[in-house]
């Protein structure tokens, strides 16, 4: 890797490291391993690719997918995060989960 085609900030360093011998854990709180790092590497490379930010649009075709935001208090949102980190998905991903769930149990009753 060429960090000279990175921009990063001021403070930041750059440097290789063994990741069998020193630990570096992610920011959902798991280990850092060579196999994870590589697909990381790999996802990264097919976003390039595509030339598209992301990931493929909810609502099909070219269409971009709405976007809903709302605010919740820290602790829930630390809750759902705890979950989300279990379950293995991203915070989007739990959220839509399970407004689907609701609108799904709503037409059900």
């Amino acid at each position: 890797m060429d960090a000279k085609k990175y921009k990063l900030s001021a403070d930041a360093t750059v440097s290789d490291i063994d990741l069998a011998a020193e630990e570096f854990t992610l920011t959902d709180g798991t280990r850092l391993t060579d196999e994870r790092a590589e697909e990381i590497a790999a996802s990264a490379e097919r976003r390039r690719a595509n030339l598209l930010p992301g990931r493929k649009s909810l609502s099909g075709g070219a269409k971009h997918s709405p976007v809903l935001q709302v605010r919740i208090p820290e602790e829930l949102r630390d809750e759902l995060q705890h979950v989300a980190t279990e379950r293995g998905v991203s915070l989007s991903k739990l959220a839509r989960d399970i407004l689907e769930e609701s609108v799904h149990d709503r037409r059900a009753s």
